[in-house]
């Protein structure tokens, strides 16, 4: 990962046009091929970013401004930096990430959709759990009944960040010519609208799972406590 502080500005060329003026930022470059730029008063959401695959060219003006241009390799999207002054860059090397550990339900979700894969549909088969990406484990990879690689990902209540979680690994699998095409199913006990309608626009599949169904336990048997 390269760590920058730097007065900037930042301007969005794609679908729709975006200005950010010359103010002191963080831009990050991560090892997955994204880019973000961050101010100091948002939280965790950057003013900007852009997912990969990616490409940065280093270029300067004609009054010598450093220019920074992110490319999409897919869309052909730009942000656009101008570098008035860098008070920081570093690089550092964080090495592969073991991921969130689960809680115990999420754990025993994943167990248990894995033994019973056919919950998602009919002709399902399991490749595995925990699927290794750069970004971390995928929780279920497996194949729907056409044969079609599917990536799955295991949430208690399901949120708009687990849908961009799924993103981020989808847009890794399908670079995988063994695996692509990759589509993806979210998965929870509970989807909130917003994430159901996010999942919906970038085409991944939503799947309600009903915890004690998959334990085997019938609506109307008696629990011991």
């Amino acid at each position: 990962m390269r760590l920058v502080i730097a007065r900037c500005s930042v301007d969005y060329v794609g679908r729709l046009t975006a200005h950010l003026p010359m103010a002191p930022r963080l831009i990050l470059f991560k090892a997955d091929g994204s880019v973000s730029v961050h101010a100091d008063d948002r939280a965790f959401k950057p003013l900007n970013w852009m997912n990969p695959p990616c490409t940065v060219r280093e270029s300067a003006d004609d009054d010598g401004t450093q220019i920074w241009t992110v490319t999409h390799g897919k869309s052909g999207e730009k942000l656009v930096l101008r570098i008035e002054e860098v008070s920081h860059d570093s690089s550092h090397e964080l090495g592969v990430d073991p991921g969130l550990q689960k809680d115990g339900v999420e754990a025993h979700l994943q167990e248990l959709l894995a033994e019973h894969i056919t919950t998602l549909g009919e002709g399902y088969t399991l490749i595995r759990r925990e699927y290794p990406t750069a970004i971390g484990p995928v929780d279920i990879l497996c194949r729907d009944g056409s044969g079609a690689t599917v990536a799955v990902e295991l949430k208690r209540r399901g949120d708009i960040d687990g849908v961009e979680q799924l993103t981020r690994y989808l847009e890794l699998l399908n670079r995988d010519p063994a695996l692509t095409p990759v589509r993806g199913i979210f998965a929870a006990q509970e989807i909130k609208p917003q994430a159901r309608v996010l999942a919906t626009d970038r085409g991944i599949g939503c799947v309600t799972l009903d915890y004690d169904a998959l334990r085997g336990i019938e609506p109307d048997t008696p629990r011991l406590f």
